[in-house]
């Protein structure tokens, strides 16, 4: 099974390519394959399959070939990711997939477009972006209010004002179950200049991370909710995203780098087989 490794502004996952749906990806693989210490280390996995394959998600209406099916690094499923978009975008072009610089993904949260731009970013349309309100979040047993944002999957963003390296955000923040069903992401924002805002963010299935991009359109959201639409920069841990918000869609743009390709070693993925089979059947114990 070949592999790529790839991030967007830190943001890090492992890219499979499985064009007829013939591998799969499991739960317990994505988790191996994101373990930083006994896998390839990553915040999830994005897996290339085409949308004509069997058990891919189609993209209605549109001229999407590819799907990107993305897990959490527990394995856990995801709607979206603004980041792994467009690390995926980047991959689908390196690799002479894809034949135009604009085109269209499958994604669980639906079809999304991608453009590759001159600069050298990647730049992808999140769709509509929906604030639903006021809700809490419980970081280190501190409350913090913010505002609920779906970007295809759930966000909670809270403007504050102390420094954000000051937040403890190694535990996933406490979230209403009844907002909350499933969980969500919590981004801590502070506003550094006008249309400018800075955030960390607890991701869920991921933890912390150095980025997260339907995270930035959250943010951007929360701080539009008094400052307007327009565009925004957004600075995460691990660099730089500009948000395009307007009439109710937002527009996420940054860098996307493939740093290395290779190949899974088949003892390696024996075991990770062997490891989820015994798993399944309560005779062993994941680590």
């Amino acid at each position: 099974m070949r592999f790529a490794k790839g991030h967007g502004t830190e943001n890090d996952f492992v890219i499979l390519l499985d064009p007829d749906g013939s591998q799969g990806l499991t739960a317990g693989l994505a988790a191996r394959l994101c373990d930083r210490r006994a896998g390839i280390g990553g915040d999830g996995v994005l897996r290339a399959v085409r949308t004509s394959a069997p058990g891919a998600a189609g993209a209605a209406g549109e001229e999407a070939e590819w799907f990107m099916d993305y897990r959490n690094a527990d394995g856990s499923l995801a709607e979206m990711c603004g980041n792994g978009i467009r690390v995926f975008a980047r991959y689908l072009a390196r690799h002479g997939l894809v034949e135009r610089q604009e085109f269209t993904v499958a994604t669980r949260s639906g079809p999304r477009r991608v453009r590759l731009d001159t600069g050298g970013d990647v730049t992808a349309d999140m769709g509509t972006v929906a604030v639903l309100g006021p809700g809490n979040a419980v970081v280190a047993g501190q409350v913090y209010p913010g505002l609920r944002v779906s970007v295809g999957n759930p966000h909670l963003a809270c403007l504050v004002e102390d420094p954000l390296a000051s937040f403890d955000l190694s535990r996933p923040p406490g979230l209403d179950p009844g907002q909350f069903p499933e969980g969500g992401n919590v981004e801590l924002v502070r506003v550094t200049a006008a249309r400018s805002v800075a955030m960390r963010v607890h991701e869920r299935g991921s933890g912390e991370t150095r980025s997260c991009g339907t995270g930035a359109v959250a943010a951007a959201a929360a701080a539009a909710a008094s400052g307007g639409d327009g565009t925004w920069d957004v600075r995460v841990p691990g660099g730089d995203l500009t948000v395009t918000l307007e009439a109710g869609r937002a527009w996420l743009a940054g860098p996307a780098v493939i740093v290395a390709e290779g190949e899974l070693d088949p003892s390696w993925l024996a075991t990770v087989a062997d490891v989820s089979a015994s798993a399944a059947t309560g005779s062993a114990r994941l680590p």
